[in-house]
């Protein structure tokens, strides 16, 4: 069977799982997932699903949002922003106001961020408008 490309993914797990003290079995069943299958994903033979990377991260007590980078189902930036938006969310020392205003302002930062660069990409010149080299330069 040959080894289908998602990543790293099943080296993490493998290396996750050993770091935990966990055999591949007590995994599997911490899981909710058959043994063979995890087995499977270690050796990147199959690309589990979300819902199953979720519950192997519940398991492992690490985040699904690293899994989901390391099989491809989300890209790092998105990964980024949810830890972000987690850490802000899990923190006891804010109320929930408190998060809720700490969000709408890192929302607000972002969008005014990216529109600044959507600008300055607009404004940068291009190839096209770049004199060609053969034509004379006139003052």
């Amino acid at each position: 069977m040959a080894s289908l490309n998602v990543g790293n993914l099943g080296e993490y797990l493998r290396e996750q799982r050993r770091t935990a003290q966990l055999s591949l079995r007590q995994l599997a069943d911490a899981a909710g997932v058959s043994n063979p299958y995890l087995s499977q994903i270690e050796r990147g033979l199959r690309k589990p699903s979300a819902e199953v990377l979720q519950q192997v991260a519940k398991a492992l007590r690490i985040s699904a949002e690293t899994l989901y980078v390391r099989a491809g189902i989300l890209d790092e930036k998105a990964q980024d922003e949810l830890e972000t938006r987690a850490v802000v969310l899990a923190d006891p020392s804010i109320n929930e106001r408190q998060k809720q205003v700490l969000l709408q302002i890192y929302d607000s930062f972002r969008k005014e961020n990216a529109a600044e660069a959507a600008a300055a990409e607009a404004a940068a010149p291009r190839p096209a408008d770049a004199p060609d080299a053969e034509e004379p330069l006139t003052p």
